[in-house]
């Protein structure tokens, strides 16, 4: 994630997505794997476009800083097999040092001022379900703010995110896309954290499992025999 303006080869997201640049980005990817399913492709890009949305976000919203991602002003640049390479930002963003650090209200912009409408844009031209992208956002929000949790909650609970996966609803009132998306089981003496909806990279040749984190019991226990 970087300026636009320093951001060689960017696309504005609108174009993008409007102008057929995400089909072909697709057709791209597509073509390194074969002919495999459109939806584990769709699927597979989102992960890359996610970890690169959320997590500087995330990580700068722990420091106090507000980035500013609202879709409209976002541009995209590719690599050369059609996943993303990088996101433009319009500006640098704000300082912001409100009381109020809790991970419900860090999303809020996320939700509000992109994911709905990149979520739109990935059932529509993609294929994929809502439930699957948001999932896929799920993922690495959980792992940047866990990542960058600075203190242990005062009620004991190692995760930092919890709250995010488990409230019907974000602060201003509308439902939580989120709720249930991760959740955490207790094997043996391992805590182990799992996703409800499979990202469906097990359809893709060549791609690894995401092992314990996958929310199929039949890619998790194949992924514990190839072990």
């Amino acid at each position: 994630m970087m300026l636009a303006s320093e951001l060689e080869g960017g696309v504005p997201l609108a174009e993008f997505f409007g102008s057929g640049g995400f089909t072909a980005a697709l057709d791209t990817y597509a073509s390194t794997h074969g002919k495999p399913d459109r939806r584990a492709v769709a699927s597979m890009w989102s992960l890359y476009y996610l970890s690169m949305l959320t997590i500087p976000y995330i990580v700068a919203r722990r420091a106090d800083h507000v980035l500013p991602v609202a879709a409209s002003g976002m541009t995209i640049a590719l690599a050369e097999d059609g996943l993303p390479r990088a996101l433009g930002l319009a500006r640098e963003g704000d300082w912001s040092e409100g009381k109020d650090a809790s991970l419900l209200s860090f999303v809020m912009p996320l939700v509000s001022q992109h994911l709905a409408e990149i979520v739109v844009q990935l059932k529509s031209l993609g294929g994929i379900a809502p439930k699957l992208a948001w999932n896929n956002a799920a993922v690495y929000i959980d792992y940047a703010f866990n990542a960058t949790e600075r203190e242990r909650p005062a009620d004991g609970d190692a995760w930092a995110s919890r709250a995010l996966f488990s409230q019907p609803h974000l602060p201003d009132g509308s439902a939580n896309p989120f709720l249930g998306c991760l959740r955490h089981e207790v094997e043996g003496e391992e805590t182990l954290c799992r996703r409800k909806v499979c990202c469906l990279r097990y359809l893709l040749p060549g791609i690894p499992s995401c092992g314990e984190l996958c929310a199929l019991p039949a890619q998790r226990k194949q992924c514990q025999r190839k072990q």
